[in-house]
C-alpha cells in the first residue's frame, strides 16, 4: 500500500469579486516511503498548494488524499491534529523556529503539545539535535546560531516523534552553497532511513539530488520522473513516548507562557504594574475602611468593662397610620421620645423583664441602672459657671477604673463627671460641691453634691450610684424605675453570644453601640462606594490587556502556525493565551498587594505619630480577593486575543513575515 495517495485532487480559492481561482486541478499521484521526492516549479504553479494539503494544513479541497488508505479531507480535527503531532513533520524554508525557546525546547514543541514528560522529551530532543550534529548548542537561542545550523535545528524538531512523512519547504532557499549541501545530505539521509521526504523548491540543483522529480505547471503535474533511486539503510529502532493525555497539559502551557513573558520581560511588567494600580486602589480603600471601623468601634468598646453588656427596652411607638393622625406636635414629641430612646431608657424594666434577661444562658447577675438623656432641660453648676448636661446616669460595673482620669469612683452622696464636663466648669472640682438640676416626670430637681472624679467618656455626662438616686427622688417625690440593666457575663468571651440573645429577646444594647453600628453601616457604604470608584480603574487595565495581548497575537501569527503544524490545537493555542493572561493577573495582583503594604506602613507610621493609631488595617481577605479580580479581569480581557489566535489559519499564519 501507497503511503501517500492523491486521487483526483481539485483546489480552488475564492478570490475578489466572488470569483474563483483553481489553483490545483486533476491531481493523481502517489508516494512510497524511502523516497526522496522535488515538487518542482515556477511560483504560482501550485506547488506550495499541493504541500499544504499534503501536510493536512488545508482540507479544503475535492478529491481523496490518502494516508495509508485514510482520507485526510475527511478527517476530523482530532485526527488532523493526531496526524500533525505523529505522522508527519515540516521543514521551512525560514527555518520558523520559536525565538524565545532554546533550541530543545524548540526541538521537543511536538512532544510537548503531545504532553510528553520532560524527562522523556528532552531525552529524545537531545538525541536527533545530536545527530544533526548539534549537541553542543542545545540550549542556545535561535538567534545565537547560523543559518544552516538553525536549518538543522528545523530538521530535528521534524523528525523527534519519528514522523513517515517530511515535508521540506524550500529547505535550502536561505542557506549558501556549503550549507546546501550540508543539508541536502541531512535529508537524503533522512530519505535513506526508510522516510517519504518531500521537497518543494525552485532549484533544478537541489532536485538534482532527489530520487524522483515531480514538476508541476499552472495547477497540473506535467512531469513525473524517477532518477537515482536511493539506497536504504536499516533504521534505528525509535522507542515512541505514549501519553495517556496526548494534548498540552495546563503546566506546559503555563511554562510556555511565562517563557515568552520573560522574553518581554519590560513590557509585561509595565502591564502587570498598571494593572495593579485599580488592585491597589481597591485594597486600600477595604484596608482603611476597616481600619477607621475598627478605631470607632475599639473607641467605643474602651469607655465599658467587656463582661458587662448594657440592655435598654423599645419604646413602645405608634403604627404608621396612627401617627398620621397625631398633631405635628404630637410627632415631634414621639420623634423626640425615639431620638431619646436611642441614647439608653425611655421605657423601664418590670420584673418580668429582669427575670427573663438573668435567665439567659451566661448571665449571672442583672444590675439595675438608671439613665436620663435630655437637650438643654438638665444642667450642673459651680459658684457662677453653669453648663448643660447630656446624660446622669447610675454608676454601674460597666464603668471601668482605668477610664478615671482624676480622683475616684463616688462613695455614697458624691458624683462622678465626665472630662468633657470638668473642662466646661473650668475649675479644678474634684473634692468641690457642685449643684446638680435635672427634670424628672416634669419636675425639676436640684441637689448639690462631691465630686470625687472625673471620667473619660463622650459629651457631658454626670454620675451618681443608684442607691443614691433612690434616695434623692424619694425626697423630691419621685419614685425610681430602673430603665437600663447591666448583664454580668461569667465570662468576656460569651458577651458576643449574650448581646444576641438579648436582641432576639426583643430588647437594645447600648447607646454606644447603637451610635457604633450607624457609624459603622455608613463607614461600610461609603468605604464600597469608594472601592467602586477605584474598581473603574480595573476596567482600564483590562482594556490595556486586551490590546497588548491583541499585539502579542500579531507579534506571533507565525509561531501559531508552526504551532498548528505541529499539532496544536485551536485549544492549546487558547490556552496559551490565557494561561499568559492569567499570570499577568497573578503578578498585577501581588504588585498591588506590595504596593498597598508600603503604601499602608507609610499611612499607619503618619496616624500612629499623630493619632497613636494604624488607619490602614488590611485583611488577609482583602489580598486573596484582590489577587483573585485580578486574575478574573486580565483572563475576561484575554477571551477576545486567544479566540482570535485559536482561529487563525495554519497556511495564511505561515505565510506571514
Amino acid at each position: 500500500m501507497k503511503v501517500l495517495e492523491l486521487k483526483n485532487i481539485y483546489k480552488t480559492y475564492k478570490i475578489a469579486g466572488n470569483q474563483e481561482f483553481l489553483a490545483l486541478k486533476n491531481i493523481n499521484i502517489s508516494f512510497d516511503k524511502g523516497e526522496l521526492v522535488s515538487i518542482i516549479g515556477e511560483s504560482g504553479s501550485g506547488k506550495s498548494t499541493l504541500m499544504n494539503l499534503i501536510g493536512g494544513l488545508d482540507s479544503d479541497f475535492q478529491g481523496e488524499l490518502l494516508y495509508n488508505g485514510k482520507n485526510i479531507g475527511a478527517f476530523k480535527e482530532s485526527e488532523l491534529v493526531d496526524y500533525h503531532k505523529e505522522n508527519i513533520g515540516f521543514v521551512f524554508q525560514s527555518f520558523n523556529l520559536i525565538s524565545h525557546l532554546n533550541l530543545l525546547d524548540n526541538v521537543a514543541m511536538a512532544m510537548t503539545l503531545s504532553n510528553i514528560d520532560a524527562k522523556t522529551r528532552n531525552k529524545r530532543a537531545l538525541q536527533v539535535l545530536t545527530d544533526v550534529g548539534l549537541k553542543d548548542h542545545v540550549y542556545k537561542k535561535p538567534d545565537q546560531i547560523s543559518g544552516g545550523q538553525k536549518q538543522r535545528v528545523a530538521i530535528a524538531r521534524a523528525l523527534v516523534n519519528d514522523p513517515d512523512i517530511i515535508i521540506a519547504d524550500e529547505p535550502t532557499g536561505a542557506l549558501d552553497s556549503d550549507t546546501t549541501d550540508q543539508v541536502l545530505a541531512i535529508i537524503k539521509g533522512i530519505a535513506e532511513r526508510g522516510k517519504l521526504v518531500v521537497m518543494v523548491t525552485h532549484s533544478d540543483k537541489v532536485a538534482a539530488h532527489s530520487s524522483r522529480v515531480v514538476r508541476v505547471d499552472n495547477g497540473e503535474i506535467v512531469e513525473d520522473r524517477d532518477r537515482e533511486p536511493i539506497h536504504h539503510i536499516q533504521e534505528k529502532n525509535i522507542e515512541k513516548a505514549n501519553s495517556k493525555n496526548k494534548n498540552l497539559s495546563f503546566f506546559s502551557a503555563m511554562r510556555l507562557s511565562l517563557l515568552n513573558m520573560k522574553e518581554k520581560f519590560s513590557r509585561n511588567m509595565l502591564v502587570a504594574f498598571g494593572s495593579s494600580i485599580g488592585i491597589m486602589s481597591v485594597i486600600l480603600m477595604l484596608s482603611l475602611g476597616n481600619g477607621v471601623t475598627s478605631y470607632i468601634t475599639d473607641t467605643m468598646n474602651s469607655f465599658v468593662n467587656p463582661e458587662v453588656i448594657e440592655v435598654n427596652k423599645p419604646a413602645e411607638t405608634k403604627d404608621d397610620t396612627a401617627s398620621e393622625n397625631l398633631s405635628i406636635q404630637e410627632q415631634q414629641q414621639a420623634q423626640q421620645a425615639q431620638m431619646m430612646n436611642m441614647f439608653g431608657g425611655a421605657e423601664p424594666f418590670t420584673n418580668s423583664d429582669i427575670e427573663k434577661l438573668e435567665e439567659i444562658e451566661h448571665v449571672t447577675s442583672a444590675e439595675k441602672g438608671y439613665s436620663l438623656t435630655a437637650l438643654g432641660s438638665n444642667s450642673v453648676s459651680y459658684q457662677d459657671n453653669e453648663t448643660m448636661i447630656m446624660q446622669f446616669i447610675s454608676t454601674s460595673s460597666n464603668l471601668m477604673d482605668s477610664n478615671l482620669t482624676e480622683g475616684e469612683m463616688p462613695k455614697e452622696g458624691e458624683i462622678l463627671v465626665s472630662n468633657m464636663l470638668a473642662e466646661a466648669l473650668n475649675e479644678d472640682i474634684i473634692g468641690k460641691s457642685i449643684d446638680v438640676n435635672i427634670v424628672v416626670d416634669e419636675k425639676k430637681i436640684t441637689e448639690s453634691f462631691q465630686v470625687s472624679g472625673v471620667y473619660e467618656s463622650t459629651g457631658n455626662a454626670v454620675y451618681m450610684s443608684y442607691s443614691d438616686i433612690e434616695s434623692w427622688f424619694s425626697e423630691e417625690g419621685v419614685e425610681l424605675e430602673p430603665n437600663v440593666l447591666y448583664l454580668h457575663a461569667d465570662d468576656a468571651d460569651n458577651a458576643d453570644f449574650i448581646k444576641e440573645q438579648v436582641k432576639n429577646l426583643g430588647y437594645t444594647g447600648s447607646a454606644q453601640e447603637t451610635m457604633a453600628s450607624m457609624f459603622t453601616e455608613m463607614l461600610d457604604i461609603l468605604t464600597y462606594v469608594l472601592a467602586a470608584v477605584a474598581g473603574i480603574s480595573l476596567v482600564v487595565s483590562a482594556i490595556m490587556i486586551l490590546v497588548v495581548l491583541n499585539i502579542s497575537v500579531v507579534e506571533r501569527t507565525k509561531e501559531i502556525g508552526v504551532l498548528k503544524a505541529l499539532g496544536a490545537r485551536k485549544k492549546d493555542i487558547r490556552r496559551i493565551f490565557v494561561s499568559e493572561s492569567f499570570l499577568l493577573g497573578v503578578f498585577g495582583g501581588l504588585i498591588g498587594t506590595v504596593l498597598t503594604y508600603l503604601i499602608g506602613i507609610g499611612l499607619n507610621h503618619f496616624t500612629n505619630k499623630l493619632f497613636d493609631v494604624s488607619i490602614i488595617q488590611t485583611m488577609p481577605t482583602y489580598i486573596l480577593s484582590g489577587i483573585g479580580i485580578s486574575v478574573i479581569i486580565s483572563m475576561i480581557a484575554s477571551f477576545l486575543p486567544a479566540n482570535k489566535a485559536a482561529r487563525l489559519d495554519p497556511v495564511e499564519s505561515l505565510r506571514r513575515e
